[in-house]
This record gives structure tokens, C-alpha cells and sequence, in this order.
């Protein structure tokens, strides 16, 4: 099935889903998933059997529940390693509502998917006419220098915004629900301004134990 003249009612009723805590895929972004679990690997199989390839992701919410909104990717790109794990990545493709779970004999876990009121992430890439990336790219410089980690953002600093966006939305070291906040957010600006208010958050969160410190 091609994604590029995709519509919502090409989309299956019921999907595979993957919680998984602190993962992050966004509609056209990439993510790269390392299997080993056997349930896992069943429904990986399972999945590249059906045209459309796709497993929803998903991030848990307490002990045995589940966020409600969650987003689909496609298995573009898998190897297999030598000991019978498997490195694959999902192409996201649209988020989705979880709606009743399916019972049934797979290992892993399916559900009823909502795919309506999600239409925009079937469209051509999102713009964010106000970015401002100078101040962006600034304002990320402190917060990953502040945690010791590598600025290295060459290979996206000069990308189109949705691309910068999201990337910078899976790659910043955040919480689970603060990730959930990213994926749910409506639109590309409104995604970035909610990933600026966390860095600034957490800039902040940082200023404040310094000080209790000193």
C-alpha cells in the first residue's frame, strides 16, 4: 500500500500496538525500534503479512493502562541480527484514538483504532511559519548543554521545520507524559511552542537546584 494517496478509510479497524514508555513517533518522522521480545517478534511478523505494515505505538500510562491517543507507523527498513533479534524502523503514518481492545490468541496486544480527526497527518508536511530558529537552536544548545550531552545538530539544524521539529520532539531527553504532550499536539506550531515551554521548564528545574546548591 502507498502512504502518498492514502485515506483514512484504507486504514484497518483493529492494529498491533506497542507500548512502549518514553517513545516517541510522529507522523513522516522515523523511528528505530530494536525487537527481541518473542511477542514482539510475532506481531512483527504478523504485521509485514497485511499490505498496510503497520504497528501502533504507544505510551503506557500507569501500571496496566494505556494513553488513549497513539500513533501508527509502517516497518519501512528491518534486519536481523545474528542472534535472532531484529533492528526495524516505522515511518509514522497517522495517529489514532484507541477505542475497545480485541481479544484473541496473539501474544500481543490489538485494539479498535479511531483514525478520524487526525486527517492533517495525511497531508503534505506541516510549516511553522512563526519559528524562529535562531532562538531555537539556542535555547536547545543550553538545555543539552546544561545536561552534558552532545550538540551536535548539523545534520537537522538547517531542515525543513517539520523535520527539525519533530526530531528534536523524539530526541530531547523527556518524561513519558511530557512526550504524550508532543504527540498530542494539534498542530506543528503548537508542537513546537509546547517543546519550548518544556525546555524552558526544565532549564528552570535546573537554575532552581543550583541555586538550592550554592
Amino acid at each position: 500500500m502507498s502512504f502518498h494517496m492514502v485515506k483514512i478509510t484504507d486504514f484497518p479497524d483493529v492494529i498491533p500496538v506497542f507500548p512502549l514508555p518514553g517513545a516517541l513517533l510522529l507522523p513522516r518522522a522515523r523511528l528505530p525500534l530494536h525487537l527481541f521480545e518473542p511477542r514482539y517478534l510475532a506481531m512483527l511478523d504478523d504485521a509485514l503479512k497485511t499490505d498496510h505494515r503497520l504497528i501502533g505505538m504507544i505510551q503506557p500510562h500507569g501500571e496496566d493502562r494505556l494513553h488513549t491517543i497513539g500513533c501508527a507507523g509502517r516497518v519501512t527498513a528491518m534486519s536481523e541480527t545474528e542472534d535472532g533479534r531484529y533492528m526495524i524502523t516505522l515511518t509514522g503514518v497517522s495517529r489514532f484514538r484507541l477505542r475497545k481492545e480485541v481479544e484473541g490468541f496473539a501474544p500481543y496486544r490489538r485494539f479498535e483504532a479511531q483514525w478520524s480527526g487526525f486527517e492533517m497527518d495525511l497531508g503534505k508536511e506541516e510549516d511553522d511559519p512563526a519559528l524562529d530558529r535562531p532562538a531555537l537552536m539556542a535555547l536547545l544548545d543550553r538545555f543539552f548543554e546544561e545536561r552534558g550531552l552532545s550538540t551536535d545538530w548539523d545534520g537537522i539544524k538547517d531542515a525543513e521545520p517539520e523535520l527539525l521539529i519533530n526530531s528534536l520532539s523524539m530526541l530531547c531527553p523527556f518524561e513519558p507524559e511530557e512526550r504524550q504532550a508532543l504527540l498530542e499536539a494539534p498542530t506543528l506550531a503548537t508542537r513546537r511552542e509546547t517543546l519550548v515551554t518544556l525546555i524552558e521548564y526544565a532549564l528552570r528545574e535546573g537554575d532552581g537546584d543550583k541555586r538550592m546548591m550554592q
